[in-house]
């Protein structure tokens, strides 16, 4: 092949140091034709570090939120599919049905043009140029360098048919590079099934796995170690013996035994490597999140480093932007509100789940839970410090309520601070406390952990649950919850499984607290199958089984914490003596939490009451709307243009194709 190269440039480590480039040097556009370089760059270690850090950017630029989902897209959109947060969009709207090809995901790809974008085949063939070429043209390269060059390659390549196969099903698999033509016939590769698919990304991480190192120098920490490469294999495997894929999940454990063998490894890996769960107290489960700055973290099997600058060379953390209250220096309208279903979700402080008049009063929803609880959620009268932009610590205490302006009590609000939030209580989890407010907290430079230890133990005590081992399940459960010290009387408060779909529940809903608003609730619905039962594409039942009620016909609710002894003008707060006079301030971490507690108990009943806000959560211009997610969305059809422009691929079941025809690939073998 006839090549050329006419220069080179230092692209980001972006996993490594959080500095970003613009991708615009001529070099990146000459690299992704794939006709106009040397080879002969393959030579230089510098420049294949190059290569291989571009690989990072391309899959990871996007990554700066922990909602998000799915490599190189990166979008949090799915996050609003959840219970977390609210907010009605096309695929839960009950006002619109997509089943064309028009309607189907672009994320496969779109149209070829000049260049090539930033597309999953073309992220495959960055990929595949290099294992091809890199033992040919870079042999005089130190072998140990090779390796592990080539292990963070095949683990990229199994990211995403990871990826592709949670979005379609089975996909073409291509692991040569190939040239587009109109009239090559050998490179019309038809879809593989999900099997085969899986299996190419189990043999890519397996590769990567003996490749790879078990830990990076410091230097390069934030790559891709041997350890990932096995987690990786575990979530994996996890979804391929969900009910998504698996239509034996109930009748047959050998898809759960290898998802099983998969997690157990890599828990061996990694405890051998130094990495587990970080801390051993709540206070410490929240400092997991921010207090190790782009240094090993031994909870973060994988994670995305970021920095702190303020210049477009660095790639900032955009979270704690969008949860930061007005009244902290957050933009107009940020902070996530949210809805009830969360708010009620978590377990009480004896790790039992939580009974409207038992052992819990929805009002005075912050008393006695989970430790996970006060550093996962904020709310009115809660300690949330930040700093300020010269450095200083803002010990401040946040309140979010509203009140009736003058006579117009429906109509007309005030909100203390500031803050207008349509729920008694907003997210914190993974904020910094010591980061500051300089532009709207626009510089954040936080770290995201894209794959916890805990995740990895929830991984595995989920494969023994469907197994229907059911003190394996208790014990994985028991590590989950005695980190954040949770009491261990009746299981860490657990109680008794009656059998493997308890377990299997009870598993799911311990991902719902510990993982909340990391971007993973989303896959866990769409592999259970969880939005309903009633499915015209697959009956899966699990609902029924596991005893989850629809997520279908349901509505996230959110509630305004209004004063509610009479009315004042709209910019003097009613309760403003009152506050300063209480000394109300609650800090989990504080020795006297239990009295600050009581203390706002008393506080709320005297003065607050909860008031629904004009518009609900879930609303279509402004009529309240019910959730609906219909069962061929669980795996997206191929749009027009790919199907148009690749005619031998065949259209998902449940979609139309190119032509109006009905689908007739089945991804659930």
């Amino acid at each position: 092949m006839k090549t050329r190269f006419n220069k080179y440039i230092v692209v980001s480590l972006l996993l490594v140091l959080g500095v970003s480039s613009s991708c615009s040097d001529d070099f990146l556009e000459e690299k992704k034709q794939f006709k106009y370089y040397d080879e002969t760059f393959l030579e230089s270690e510098t420049r294949v570090n190059q290569y291989v850090n571009n690989l990072y950017y391309d899959f990871y630029d996007g990554y700066k939120t922990p909602t998000a989902i799915r490599v190189a897209s990166w979008t949090t959109t799915e996050t609003s599919y959840t219970e977390e947060v609210g907010g009605i969009s096309n695929l839960i709207n009950p006002g619109i049905t997509l089943q064309n090809a028009e309607d189907g995901s672009s994320y496969y790809g779109t149209k070829l043009g000049t260049t090539l974008s930033n597309n999953p085949y073309t992220r495959i063939k960055d990929c595949n140029f290099l294992l091809e070429k890199l033992d040919v043209v870079g042999a005089a390269l130190p072998k140990t360098f090779r390796d592990q060059i080539k292990g963070q390659v095949y683990f990229l390549r199994g990211l995403q048919y990871f990826d592709l196969m949670r979005m379609y099903g089975g996909v073409p698999i291509i692991t040569t590079v190939q040239e587009a033509s109109p009239t090559d016939e050998s490179i019309k590769i038809p879809r593989a099934t999900v099997a085969e698919v899986v299996n190419q990304i189990v043999a890519d991480l397996d590769q990567a796995a003996t490749l790879l190192p078990p830990n990076w120098d410091a230097s390069n920490y934030g790559r891709f170690t041997k350890g990932a490469a096995l987690a990786q294999k575990s979530r994996v495997l996890l979804t391929y013996a969900s009910p998504l894929f698996n239509k034996n999940w109930d009748s047959a454990t050998d898809r759960w035994d290898k998802a099983l063998a998969a997690g157990l490894a890599a828990e061996t890996q990694l405890t051998a490597d130094g990495y587990g769960l970080y801390g051993s107290n709540a206070k410490q489960w929240a400092e997991m999140f921010y207090i190790i700055d782009n240094a090993k973290n031994p909870e973060a099997i994988t994670v995305k480093l970021l920095a702190n600058g303020t210049t477009a060379l660095f790639s900032n953390n955009s979270w704690e932007r969008s949860i930061r209250l007005a009244s902290q220096g957050g933009v107009a309208g940020s902070g996530v509100k949210v809805p009830k279903r969360m708010i009620d979700l978590f377990p009480t402080n004896t790790g039992a789940r939580p009974v409207a008049g038992t052992n819990y009063d929805p009002f005075i929803f912050f008393k006695n839970r989970d430790p996970r609880f006060y550093r996962t959620f904020g709310f009115s009268g809660c300690a949330w410090p930040y700093n300020n932009a010269t450095g200083a610590t803002l010990q401040t205490t946040v309140w979010a309520y509203r009140w009736a302006v003058n006579n117009t009590p429906t109509t007309a609000f005030g909100f203390s601070m500031g803050n207008d939030v349509p729920s008694p209580a907003f997210v914190r989890k993974m904020s910094n406390p010591t980061v500051a407010n300089t532009s709207n907290f626009q510089y954040s430079g936080t770290d995201i952990i894209e794959y916890r230890y805990a995740e990895l133990l929830l991984n595995i005590a989920e494969c023994y649950a469907a197994k229907g081992d059911i003190s394996n399940t208790l014990a994985y459960l028991g590590k989950i919850r005695q980190r954040v010290g949770i009491p261990s009387g009746s299981n860490y408060g657990i109680g008794t499984l009656a059998d493997k779909y308890a377990a299997i529940e009870a598993v799911l809903y311990e991902r719902r607290v510990e993982l909340a608003y990391e971007g993973k609730r989303f896959w866990d619905i769409q592999r259970w199958m969880l939005y309903s039962d009633d499915s015209s594409v697959n009956q899966d039942n699990t609902n029924v089984k596991l005893g989850i009620p629809d997520i279908n016909g349901t509505q996230r609710i959110g509630n305004y914490l209004q004063y509610k002894n009479g009315f004042s003008p709209a910019n003097t707060d009613p309760l403003a003596a009152a506050r300063t006079s209480a000394n109300i301030s609650v800090d989990p971490d504080n020795a006297n939490f239990n009295a600050q507690i009581l203390a706002l108990e008393a506080f709320y009943n005297a003065n607050f009451e909860l008031k629904s806000p004009p518009n609900p959560m879930d609303h279509v211009s402004g009529t309240a709307t019910n959730i609906l997610f219909r069962p061929n969305y669980y795996i997206m059809g191929l749009t027009q243009t790919i199907l148009a422009q690749n005619p031998w691929l065949v259209q998902n079941k449940g979609w139309n194709g190119a032509s109006g025809e009905q689908g007739t690939y089945i991804y659930q073998e």
